[in-house]
């Protein structure tokens, strides 16, 4: 009977989420370079948005994303290449 609505809208509360292309871009503007790879994975309950950033000096960052608000969780150098 009583949805999960959120006032004034007809989106359930639990899609409201940014978009692959938010991410992305939120990513870029912390670490400049060319997106290698985009996932979405479950962190300890939290939905995440996992973008792979490669610089111009050829290194590799992850950048983690929560998809519901578009926070960044975590910024870190990745040092294998798989």
């Amino acid at each position: 009977m009583y949805e999960n609505f959120y006032h004034g809208t007809q989106a359930p509360m639990y899609r409201q989420r940014i978009t692959k292309q938010q991410a992305q871009e939120i990513a870029l503007k912390r670490v400049p370079g060319q997106i290698q790879h985009v996932d979405m994975d479950l962190e300890n309950g939290v939905l995440v948005y996992e973008v792979f950033i490669l610089t111009p000096d050829n290194r590799i960052f992850e950048v983690e994303i929560v998809a519901k608000t578009g926070r960044i969780l975590k910024v870190e150098q990745e040092n294998d290449f798989d």
